[in-house]
C-alpha cells in the first residue's frame, strides 16, 4: 500500500519546522553518518529522505508506530526498525567551546516529557508519566548546547542538573536558570522572603534575568534529534 506522507515541502515543513534546504542538510548529515547503510539483510522500503521524515513526525506528533505505519505505507515493525536505526544518527553533536576570549551565556531549563517508558519516567507534578530533561541553549544565538539524558518526571531540576554531564561541559561559562536551581552556583533570580520586599537593585536584576531567559524557553536521543532540527531552523 502506498503511503500518504512523503518527502516533499509541504510534509518537510509541517512536521519539522524546516525549510526544504535546511531538511536536504539533514538528509546529507544522516547519509554521511552511515543512514543508507546495511538495514539488517534487508532493502529499506523507503527512501533516505522519507525515513528521517517519519523519524521526525515520529518525534513531533508522539504517535504510535502502529499510527504510522499507514501513513508511510509501510508495516509497524518497518517504521519499528526505520526509527532504531536513524534516531542514533539524527543525536546533536557536542557543540564546540566558546573561544577564550568571547564571553558566552547559556541558560539551562528543565522540561517534562510525557512518556510510555516506565524505565525512564515517573508520576510528575504535571501529573503525567514524565521524564525531566535539561537542555542548555546559547542565550544570543539561540542554538542548543546540549541535552542531557532524562531522569524521572519527579526529580527536582536542582538534583538533575547536578547528576547530569551539563555542570562540566558550563564550566568556565555563565549560565543562568530559574529560581528552582537555587544552591547549584548558577545565576538565578533574587527571592522574596516574608516581610522582606526586594530591594530596587534586586528587582532591576530579576527583570533583566527575566528577559535573557526568555530567548530559550524550555528520551536523550529524542531530544536531541529535535535539538538538531532546532538548529538547523534557527540557521541563517
Amino acid at each position: 500500500m502506498g503511503g500518504a506522507l512523503r518527502a516533499e515541502s509541504l510534509w518537510v515543513e509541517t512536521f519539522t519546522g524546516l525549510r526544504m534546504d535546511r531538511f536536504a542538510k539533514l538528509v546529507k548529515a544522516v547519509r554521511e553518518r552511515g543512514g543508507n547503510g546495511p538495514g539488517g539483510g534487508r532493502p529499506w522500503c523507503l527512501p533516505l529522505p522519507d525515513r528521517v521524515l517519519l523519524v521526525a513526525v515520529y518525534y513531533r506528533t508522539n504517535l504510535t508506530m502502529r499510527q504510522l505505519a499507514p501513513l508511510f505505507g509501510i508495516s509497524p515493525a518497518t517504521v519499528c526498525r526505520d526509527i532504531q536505526r536513524l534516531r542514533p544518527l539524527l543525536a546533536l553533536e557536542r557543540a564546540p567551546r566558546p573561544v577564550a576570549d568571547t564571553e558566552r551565556l547559556w541558560i539551562v531549563d528543565g522540561t517534562l516529557i510525557p512518556v510510555r517508558d516506565r524505565k525512564v519516567g515517573a508520576s510528575s507534578c504535571n501529573y503525567r508519566f514524565s521524564a525531566n530533561v535539561q537542555v542548555t541553549i546559547d542565550a544570543d544565538t539561540r542554538l542548543v548546547i546540549a541535552a542531557a539524558r532524562p531522569a524521572p518526571g519527579n526529580k527536582a531540576d536542582a538534583h538533575v542538573w547536578r547528576e547530569s554531564n551539563l555542570p562540566a561541559l558550563a564550566a568556565g561559562t555563565t549560565v543562568i536558570a530559574e529560581g528552582a536551581y537555587l544552591g547549584t552556583g548558577l545565576i538565578v533570580p533574587h527571592r522574596k522572603r516574608a516581610g522582606r520586599p526586594l530591594l530596587r537593585g534586586q528587582e532591576e536584576d530579576n527583570a533583566e534575568h527575566r528577559k535573557v531567559r526568555a530567548r530559550g524557553d524550555g528520551l536523550h536521543r529524542a531530544v536531541q534529534a529535535v535539538a538538531i532540527m532546532h538548529n538547523l531552523a534557527m540557521a541563517r
